[in-house]
């Protein structure tokens, strides 16, 4: 779960949601999140007209920008969380009304009508400093 920061496309004021990441890649740092409410949810439009914005993954603050995939994309992407989570899969497949019988076929299908959205890092992940000699007593 992560949550984003995203201002009103019409207010211009801030606004929050707590997303389900579905995909994330920690060396890059990006999150890929989907919108289960489809291309109308307020947060979606929201990013669609400001997609430079901040996300909270953990205890830390991201400055992102907006990625809008594909449908090929989502089909990959919803192909390889629904391996990893099938019934939760299914429960969103049904809630949105897609057909999805837990196949690759279905999920694939599905994917290419869910709305994905991959919010990539501004800055890159800061290295891990090597850990501190312990001094030595004679």
């Amino acid at each position: 779960m992560l949550l984003l920061h995203h201002t009103g496309r019409v207010s211009g004021l801030d606004r929050h949601v707590v997303l389900e990441v579905v995909a994330h890649e920690p060396d890059s740092p990006a999150w890929t999140v989907a919108s289960g409410f489809g291309p109308r949810a307020d947060w979606y439009r929201n990013l669609r007209a400001h997609p430079k914005t901040v996300l909270q993954f953990g205890n830390r603050h991201h400055a992102v920008t907006a990625r809008f995939l594909g449908p090929e994309d989502g089909a990959a992407i919803m192909e390889e969380y629904g391996a990893r989570h099938p019934r939760t899969a299914r429960r969103l497949c049904a809630f949105m009304r897609l057909p999805a019988d837990g196949s690759a076929t279905s999920l694939r299908r599905a994917g290419r009508a869910i709305p994905f959205v991959r919010l990539e890092s501004e800055t890159p992940p800061k290295a891990e400093s090597p850990p501190k000699a312990e001094p030595r007593t004679h």
